[in-house]
């Protein structure tokens, strides 16, 4: 396929989605299962391998994160020179009111759009105030005179608008497993993702997907909803997304290539902490700032984060959080530590780096995000890496959506 399919990337942050969709980065072999997909690979250096570019490239990304845009464009410069400029900070609400009053604020001809609309509410680990949120739409408290569709639990709702301003092909929508648990919620999103242009979209039914059916070595579970423009679709393809049940070559969610929860034929075994962290120079003595840095709060015996990660296992979920929160990479024997082999060998207790998170997440290890300020772009922080890797979706996880979609577009679209 030579022809290249426009992106407009939504609450992007750092980027895990967009990498996926664009291909073209370097990950870990074993995440890849290459008796099934064997075409995969571009570039093979042993343990590692490079995956080939897809059809899909980004024209506009957005966050309302400074320290998402920073390392996003520090990232995707390599790749395009006007990254800087792709790459927009402000409010998704505030994007759409300008579109409205008929400024020229998205790209024409877009293809897809995708967006990991706002977690927090969904979230079984937050207070679930779903839809009802009191955080607004630009991260701060929400005001009195604001509309309550201009809470952060509605910011889809604004994702809807761009659909309907944009007219994509396809959209697919990102959020937490939490959010199927919350009431109707997942069933309201589905429909109201079906009005955006007037009813001129599909919307099959949501889907969770565990992360480590793909081959990434973490515990991260995300319902993804598609919707596809039905004046773009082929007429049987129409058809067979209204009953996929016995239409399975039309499916568009990815096919698991990795066995953690799920059992099927030519499946490799789930991708571990161990094999996803080999290699990496312990932080005193590492050169890559992301490995030297690592948060220094103290072990509590109770509370979230204060665990070890299991080195022949996958990891808990990367969470977006601050110092406090992050997982140990070990624990000292006294603590419950059972790393006795690295414990011998005097290896401290201490949490997991800020690379030690990217890679959990396939993230690449040319992705740099402790960052100095530059002229255009804020520094970035430990603290904020932590944060923008725990928020995004994972690398690989983004592939298998982008190499399914790629494989089905011409069922689709023709």
């Amino acid at each position: 396929m030579t022809k290249k399919y426009r992106v407009l990337s939504l609450f992007s942050g750092c980027g895990g989605m967009d990498i996926g969709l664009e291909g073209g980065f370097r990950c870990l072999k074993r995440c890849i299962n290459t008796n099934i997909h064997p075409d995969w690979i571009e570039q093979n250096w042993g343990e590692w391998v490079s995956v080939k570019e897809t059809s899909f490239k980004t024209v506009f990304a957005n966050d309302i994160r400074p320290d998402a845009k920073s390392a996003w464009v520090s990232y995707f410069g390599k790749k395009y020179e006007n990254a800087n400029e792709l790459y927009h900070i402000e409010s998704i609400v505030d994007l759409v009111k300008r579109a409205r009053a008929g400024e020229n604020v998205f790209p024409d001809n877009i293809d897809v759009v995708t967006g990991g609309f706002p977690c927090q509410d969904f979230s079984v680990a937050g207070k679930r105030k779903g839809f009802n949120s009191d955080k607004s739409h630009n991260g701060g408290q929400l005001e009195v005179d604001e509309s309550t569709v201009e809470s952060r639990g509605q910011l889809y709702m604004w994702m809807k608008e761009v659909v309907s301003l944009v007219q994509p092909s396809i959209f697919i929508a990102e959020n937490v497993k939490g959010l199927t648990t919350l009431e109707d919620a997942k069933e309201v999103i589905e429909h109201d993702f079906a009005n955006a242009a007037d009813g001129g979209y599909l919307v099959i039914p949501a889907r969770v997907l565990h992360a480590a059916n793909y081959g990434v070595p973490q515990s991260r579970e995300r319902v993804i909803f598609y919707g596809f423009k039905r004046n773009a679709l082929k007429k049987e393809a129409l058809n067979a997304l209204l009953d996929l049940k016995n239409n399975l070559a039309f499916d568009p969610y990815p096919v698991p290539t990795h066995s953690y929860n799920v059992d099927g034929e030519d499946l490799s075994p789930f991708v571990t902490c161990r094999e996803a962290l080999k290699g990496l120079d312990e932080p005193e003595v590492a050169t890559d700032i992301a490995q030297t840095k690592y948060s220094k709060a103290k072990y509590m015996p109770k509370g979230q984060g204060n665990i070890e990660i299991k080195l022949d296992s996958i990891s808990p979920t990367i969470r977006s959080e601050h110092h406090g929160n992050i997982e140990f990479r070990r624990l000292n024997a006294e603590n419950g530590g059972t790393h006795e082999e690295e414990l011998s060998q005097g290896l401290a207790q201490r949490r997991l780096t800020v690379r030690e998170c990217a890679r959990i997440q396939t993230f690449p290890d040319d992705y740099q995000f402790i960052l100095p300020k530059t002229d255009d772009n804020k520094a970035v922080s430990a603290s904020d890496a932590y944060k923008i890797i725990g928020n995004a979706v994972p690398c690989v996880l983004g592939y298998n959506i982008a190499m399914r979609l790629e494989e089905n577009w011409e069922k689709y679209f023709g």
